[in-house]
């Protein structure tokens, strides 16, 4: 079963130009080292720049597993820590596919 993250994050003021650079190499490390990822991809709301919301889908919730338990997660988001103003609100969710 394919399962879906969406999460939301809002970063502290002047910290976004850090904060894209930092995730846009997480998502790299992403695509290069984890074949159960489909797609892993950052967007900025239209209506608040501090606001960006992440979508991810994997093919299993074991993939998601090793997203979270991967040396690239756990050091990018050492980095990321530094630039966001609170913990991201994470919504799981399951794919409806045929």
């Amino acid at each position: 079963m394919a399962i879906g993250l969406l999460a939301t994050i809002t970063v502290l003021e002047g910290k976004n130009a850090a904060f894209e650079q930092a995730f846009l190499n997480l998502a790299d490390a992403v695509r290069a080292n984890e074949p159960g990822n489909a797609f892993y991809a950052l967007h900025k709301s239209a209506s608040d720049p501090q606001v960006y919301v992440v979508m991810e889908q994997y093919e299993s919730p074991e993939a998601l597993e090793l997203h979270r338990k991967s040396d690239h997660f756990r050091e990018a988001n050492k980095q990321l820590g530094a630039l966001v103003a609170a913990a991201p609100v994470v919504e799981i969710l399951e794919a409806v596919t045929r």
